[in-house]
């Protein structure tokens, strides 16, 4: 009886772990409720080991998923985590997805869209939240409102794929056709990585489907990276919301 009963307990522990998945779509269409720059949902509830998978399915679209904080809404917060940019051309099959794991559920994980054109999403109100609380001055309303009040062009850095309260282990995947993802952390800054190797890849599709490996030896070589990084992102941007 009591191995039984230790036995259904262990048999539910391992369910709700495997249960503990939560998904976000980045981007949205322009017919939707809401419009083009959101985060749906935009606010989630997850504990410590939840996977959230950021879904890139707002097409045509040019989003980022970049930790920020509660007093400075749309800037990367040091140390922070940050997908990288992914462009989409048109609806993409199989959807591109990011993989965030919540290792602090403790604190509030802000984060938003630092895509520029054609006007700054951050301010437009792509934002998002995990554990925001639900009263007091620090809510996701409140957030959002700081983040529409923002002025000027929102923080562009490169961060990592290891944030503060979550962590990725990979970049944004699968890029299929139609699809291009750059400015990503483990090409534009290794340096703020887990991997020790200081390398990365990154997959690039126009029509057919390639890749590239950039190997950095240098702090010159990262700032070069980012620097080209913004700058598609920019021109991307200009056609491409």
């Amino acid at each position: 009886m009591i191995f039984t009963a230790g036995f259904t307990a262990l048999a539910f522990a391992f369910a709700s772990a495997a249960s503990a998945q939560m998904t976000i779509q980045v981007g949205a269409e322009a017919s939707s409720q809401g419009g083009i720059f959101q985060y749906t949902p935009n606010t989630i509830s997850a504990p410590n080991g939840t996977v959230v998978t950021f879904q890139f399915s707002g097409a045509p679209g040019n989003h980022s998923v970049t930790q920020s904080s509660f007093t400075d809404p749309c800037n990367p917060l040091a140390g922070g985590f940050d997908s990288g940019w992914l462009f989409l051309s048109a609806a993409a099959t199989p959807v591109p997805e990011w993989n965030l794991t919540i290792t602090d559920d403790t604190k509030p994980i802000w984060f938003y869209c630092k895509q520029l054109s054609p006007s700054p999403h951050c301010g437009a109100g792509m934002v998002g939240a995990i554990n925001a609380p639900t009263t007091g001055n620090n809510t996701f309303a409140a957030f959002q409102k700081a983040a529409v009040a923002f002025k000027g062009a929102s923080g562009q850095g490169v961060g990592a794929l290891v944030g503060v309260g979550a962590s990725a282990s990979a970049d944004i995947g699968p890029i299929p056709s139609g699809a291009t993802l750059f400015g990503t952390p483990s090409t534009a800054n290794p340096t703020a990585t887990s991997p020790s190797t200081g390398s990365g890849t990154t997959s690039h599709t126009s029509g057919t489907t390639t890749s590239a490996t950039t190997t950095h030896t240098s702090s010159a070589s990262s700032l070069g990276a980012s620097f080209l990084s913004m700058a598609m992102a920019a021109i991307l941007g200009i056609t491409f919301a």
